[in-house]
């Protein structure tokens, strides 16, 4: 999820406590959001353009790259999860506001303010070769855990791994290298 410049803060104020039951009800929580929000824009998206998949296919799997659709919000936002006043009740602060983010992605679906850039597009292919290799349950638990971890927004272990490979292809457009085997080495690491 690719957040917008002004959006996030170098402050971090601690977190609150929550139970291994308050997280699992969290992790499940934010798993039907991200299906509801898929289920919502998939009929709405479209497929890839020729030129994304040509400029792009040296770092992403074909299947992947023509599985995507791509949704781009005219009169509307992403609303955040229903389960933030929850959360904001039990002491949370910084939670990422999803109105502000340039761009997020729900498995397979790519919702965008606007025309995506190509560090974008490229950013949300890595979330979605994460939700490919991990499933929406694994990838929205690994979310979850990663900001109650205390990094904030830029500090969970999903975003590091989409922001440095996405640095890497904006540094080097013409290095070539898999996304399929750099998310894969991060989940045998355990790096999420």
């Amino acid at each position: 999820m690719a957040q917008s410049q002004h959006a996030t803060s170098s402050f971090h104020k601690p977190l609150p406590y929550l139970s291994p039951g308050q997280i699992k009800e969290i992790c499940e929580a934010a798993e039907v959001y991200i299906s509801k929000q898929r289920n919502r824009f998939w009929g709405r998206g479209a497929n890839l353009s020729r030129g994304q998949i040509s400029k792009l296919s040296a770092f992403f799997r074909a299947d992947l790259l023509k599985s995507i659709r791509l949704f781009i919000l005219e009169d509307e936002r992403v609303p955040n999860p229903p389960f933030y006043p929850t959360l904001r009740a039990m002491g949370f602060e910084s939670l990422p506001d999803f109105a502000l983010m340039e761009a997020v992605t729900f498995k397979d679906v790519i919702v965008s303010k606007e025309s995506c850039s190509e560090g974008v597009l490229f950013h949300e292919l890595v979330h979605a070769e994460q939700y490919r290799q991990l499933g929406v349950g694994r990838f929205a638990e690994l979310y979850v855990r990663g900001f109650l971890s205390g990094g904030g927004h830029d500090g969970i272990p999903l975003e590091v791994n989409a922001y440095s490979l996405g640095a890497r292809f904006e540094d080097r457009r013409e290095a070539h290298s898999s996304i399929e085997a750099e998310v894969s080495s991060w989940i045998r690491r355990r790096a999420f």
